[in-house]
């Protein structure tokens, strides 16, 4: 089972150990679990606001038996980054999403981005029957009572045909704030570029080449430009796992401890989940020792076609198949296969 976990990393490009990060959900994740133990009195009340009732039967996944027990046994949680800054924070969409699979056993990590375009059909709800985006599911659950988070994980959940157990949502004024909480995440730019600022009358902001300190304004435009030309050499995905890491080394440093008091007030406000105070005071526990360069990324391959005069992501043949089973397996829920061994194996028997 190690073996392919390393024949997997080792297979990687250096340095790519995410695609289209979910980069304001994740931020508040690994903030939250930093201080988990911090927050436990301090920030009892703020978690509380923010946790938000499924519904589920037992509380847990249709494509579960049993409820999982967090700090014990592996969990995914779906990460939803929510824009909502033009619709003045109603209906918005699920503009990124990544589903992330913890196991406290093997103390590792994955991280699978599921693109915005994605073409999915929907049927939960019927007024919104049939195709569409993926991100379109959060903002059809909303309108129609159905539940904007529910929806969601419904959907990734028939999508990849594996459970999801948690979730947390957060919106771009959560990831600002966070972020300026923290006083700026050091970042190295490869490559120079411009992108506007919501928050500023869309005024640009420039990328000089080099190390910089990026605010929450900054760093949101720098994680979200994706119509510039540099942007095919410069990736929007390659600037979000160089945000995350720059993250989750600030996240996780001694001088951030002083500022819980303020990341305790944006939890409330802007963020919404179904884990509650207890179960975060377990991640804590169960997971701050993860190693963020050992964080593993689960890709799905496809490419953008336009259909019906729209513009989607179609996976690869096979890859959400491929996708699915690594996440199961992450999950505990299938068992790892060597598939250069069995691929031989096969070779030798038709000789």
């Amino acid at each position: 089972m190690k073996d392919s976990r390393m024949n997997r990393r080792n297979s990687k490009k250096p340095k790519t150990w995410v695609k289209r990060v979910l980069f304001l959900a994740i931020l508040l994740f690994l903030v939250v679990i930093s201080y988990g133990g911090y927050l436990a009195y301090q920030a009892y009340d703020a978690a509380s606001d923010s946790y938000t009732d499924l519904e589920r039967p037992d509380e847990k996944s249709e494509r579960r038996e049993t409820a999982v027990t967090i700090g014990e046994e592996p969990i995914s949680i779906l990460l939803l980054g929510i824009e909502n800054y033009t619709t003045d924070g109603k209906d918005g969409r699920a503009d990124t999403q990544i589903v992330v699979t913890l196991n406290p056993k093997e103390n590792e990590m994955t991280m699978t981005t599921v693109p915005r375009d994605t073409r999915v059909e929907l049927s939960n709800v019927e007024q919104y029957s049939g195709f569409h985006k993926i991100n379109a599911a959060y903002t059809y659950g909303s309108i129609t009572g159905y539940g904007a988070n529910k929806l969601a994980i419904e959907t990734v959940e028939d999508l990849l045909d594996i459970p999801i157990d948690k979730f947390i949502a957060v919106d771009f004024e959560g990831f600002r704030d966070i972020v300026d909480a923290l006083d700026g995440v050091t970042v190295d730019i490869k490559e120079p570029f411009w992108e506007k600022n919501i928050y500023n009358n869309n005024q640009r902001i420039y990328f000089e080449k080099g190390p910089k300190r990026l605010n929450g304004e900054e760093s949101l435009a720098f994680v979200r430009m994706r119509k510039r030309d540099v942007n095919v050499v410069y990736s929007r995905e390659e600037r979000q796992r160089q945000f995350i890491r720059a993250a989750i080394d600030e996240a996780i440093s001694a001088g951030t401890l002083f500022k819980v008091g303020e990341i305790s007030d944006i939890l409330g406000k802007n963020v919404d989940t179904n884990l509650k105070p207890r179960e975060i005071y377990t991640l804590q526990k169960a997971y701050s020792s993860i190693d963020a360069s050992e964080i593993e990324t689960i890709n799905i391959e496809g490419t953008n076609q336009m259909i019906d005069g729209l513009s989607y992501f179609i996976p690869n043949e096979g890859a959400l198949d491929t996708a699915s089973i690594q996440i199961k397996q992450a999950l505990g829920l299938m068992e790892e296969t060597n598939t250069n061994t069995d691929q031989s194996d096969e070779e030798h028997t038709t000789e």
